[in-house]
């Protein structure tokens, strides 16, 4: 099957080795190499992107508009089939397309060094401020309500009233913080509801390894666009603040390893507040901390509702995976908010 991708795209398939390639959980991504040029394959998860042509429509715009005004700019979009396809509809049904490989370029999937906050700030604000003048309605919603924090709510309460007493029982605790942070679901829709800030082009999964660093950890550009539609820059801070604050992931079991990056929590402000800075409104800036707490809780809400469930979206390990994964994301939203003052501070200094 993909020997028949792969001579879509003009690739010899007895000439290309195909190997596993990322740590990407949604699309399945493989790295083709072969007469000296290496590829990106990756097959879009359809269960997730109900449209792939969505997504592929975005991209062409997008890359038209960077080819028009910002030419230097790396952009990594798809490579035409010899039929001028960016899209391949697989024996399966599935949906493959294909990259190339920036050579030179590395991601990384954890955040060890200062500079690579930075950096991925930098990058992640440059790429909204050079889409500031693109009108973000032009852009398909390839993933309806990504961030919509009320309908995370109404999930969160539905699988309430239809779970199982036993696991009621197990995730009290956790049922409780969503209801002693509802205060950020109030000021949310607030926002939102009074337009307070404005629709912008929003990459909307900022995590550390979309971006692509060269050697010296430089930042390149940021990859992995099939997310970016139009949104509020709250999404992507709010992501940054989520993923990069912490010395543990939301794997982490042990919540004691749990804490605040001050140092990182500052090098996210300078790098995005550097590109960012002069096109964010007032109200979008009283706003920045509050992306946090906007994204953690969303997060929390979301492994609590799948656990509750009964594990039906996010793939488990071990049983009781998801109120583990709950329970971390509110230990880093209760440290967050405890954070605050001091978060503040750095920021009037940036």
């Amino acid at each position: 099957m993909l020997d028949k991708v792969l001579l879509s795209f003009g690739l010899d398939p007895s000439h290309h080795k195909i190997e596993p390639f990322g740590s990407g959980l949604i699309n399945y991504t493989l790295k083709v190499t072969g007469n000296g040029e290496d590829y990106i394959l990756q097959k879009i998860n359809s269960s997730v992107f109900k449209s792939p042509e969505r997504i592929a429509q975005n991209l062409t715009l997008l890359q038209a508009y960077f080819k028009t005004t910002h030419p230097d700019y790396l952009f990594v979009g798809a490579l035409p089939s010899l039929k001028n396809d960016l899209l391949i509809k697989a024996d399966d049904n599935d949906y493959y397309r294909l990259f190339p490989f920036v050579k030179g370029s590395k991601t990384i999937n954890f955040i060890s060094k200062r500079k690579e906050a930075f950096e991925a700030a930098i990058q992640f604000g440059r790429f909204t401020r050079m889409l500031n003048d693109f009108d973000a309605e032009k852009l398909n919603y390839t993933l309806a309500d990504f961030h919509n924090l009320q309908l995370r709510f109404d999930q969160f309460k539905q699988a309430y009233q239809n779970a199982d007493p036993e696991l009621l029982e197990q995730a009290a605790t956790e049922i409780k913080q969503v209801y002693d942070h509802y205060n950020i679901l109030q000021s949310d829709k607030q926002v939102i509801a009074d337009k307070e800030i404005p629709l912008r082009v929003i990459h909307h999964d900022t995590k550390i390894s979309n971006v692509l660093f060269d050697k010296d950890l430089n930042g390149i550009c940021v990859i992995d666009l099939d997310t970016v539609m139009p949104g509020y820059y709250l999404s992507d801070v709010g992501d940054m603040m989520r993923t990069y604050l912490s010395p543990a992931n939301e794997e982490e079991t042990d919540l004691s390893k749990i804490h605040i990056r001050e140092d990182i929590f500052a090098d996210i402000c300078k790098g995005y507040m550097l590109e960012m800075g002069d096109i964010l409104t007032e109200t979008e800036k009283k706003y920045f901390i509050f992306s946090g707490k906007f994204m953690i809780y969303m997060q929390a809400i979301r492994f609590l509702t799948d656990f509750l469930n009964g594990d039906i979206y996010y793939e488990v390990k071990y049983t009781g995976h998801n109120l583990m994964r709950a329970k971390n994301q509110f230990d880093l939203l209760n440290k967050y908010v405890r954070s605050e003052e001091r978060l503040n501070q750095i920021l009037t200094q940036v």
